[in-house]
């Protein structure tokens, strides 16, 4: 196509050549590329099922245009942890039963990540506004929050900052 270009996206401590019309967003180039741990939900930015960390910050990739994150370094649920070694966050999600459907917890997982290294002692109120933009249709989000919470403590414990 004429106005496709080649693009190079940080993803998870790699580079990945994409090319790109300049319409593509951030969710479509991620998923043709095969990062399936970020979720297509709405296409809108109401549910945040697509989030993912641009620079540290949590953005709906489906509302992000892929070519605004040229060199940027992106983050995907997949980039936090391994299996080995999973992230706080993850092991908290499936310890309390944060994830039932499992269709938000990615998205849910990011929003709360940015959220936390801003604020890594979180009141309720910080919770509620930091996860404000993730919709979860299962859990009731007393799960999800209790999670957050928990690692959290853990992230403090262990003198996280990334």
């Amino acid at each position: 196509m004429p106005n496709e270009k080649t693009i190079t996206l940080r993803v998870n401590g790699g580079d990945e050549e994409v090319c790109v019309p300049s319409h593509r967003t951030l969710l479509e180039a991620l998923r043709t590329s095969g990062h399936m741990d970020v979720k297509c939900g709405c296409e809108k930015g109401d549910c945040g099922a697509c989030a993912v960390l641009v620079d540290g910050l949590a953005v709906d990739s489906c509302l992000t245009l892929a070519w605004t994150c040229e060199g940027k370094k992106i983050t995907t649920v997949t980039g936090l942890g391994t299996t080995e070694n999973p992230h706080p966050l993850q092991i908290a999600f499936k310890d309390l039963g944060a994830a039932q459907c499992g269709f938000c917890t990615p998205g849910m997982i990011m929003a709360a990540k940015c959220m936390l290294d801003g604020s890594p002692d979180p009141s309720e109120e910080d919770l509620r506004m930091g996860l404000a933009g993730n919709l979860c249709r299962c859990t009731g989000y007393t799960k999800i929050f209790d999670a957050v919470l928990e690692a959290a403590a853990v992230m403090r414990e262990e003198g996280e900052s990334s």
